[in-house]
């Protein structure tokens, strides 16, 4: 089984929903831009949002046992994939790729 690579690509906010529609909240999410994550493809790496982790780990299970190309060609490396957590007011976009490292 490869190990995948999780970065943190952009983060946005839609501050209008929020103020419509949520609730106040104190604390919300702790990834910055950049930041890497590994994981051996079964277990949420130390410090990973659960929510994220929950959208992202199909993708990093399917990559981790040699899989990929999903939905014929929409990446440009057919062993990676651009994965939004379902935050609909501060959704997070990460890279998932697989390495050439075993885990």
């Amino acid at each position: 089984m490869k190990k995948c690579r999780i970065t943190v690509m952009r983060m946005a906010r839609y501050d209008d929903l929020s103020a419509k529609y949520e609730n106040p909240i104190e604390h919300t999410c702790d990834l910055t831009p950049g930041q890497v994550f590994i994981t051996n493809g079964w277990e949420r790496p130390d410090g990973f949002c659960k929510s994220a982790w929950r959208c992202l780990s199909p993708y990093v299970m399917t990559l981790a046992h040699g899989g990929g190309d999903f939905y014929d060609g929409w990446m440009k490396n057919p062993h990676s994939a651009m994965i939004s957590c379902d935050d609909g007011f501060r959704p997070v976009s990460f890279l998932v790729e697989a390495t050439e490292d075993d885990a």
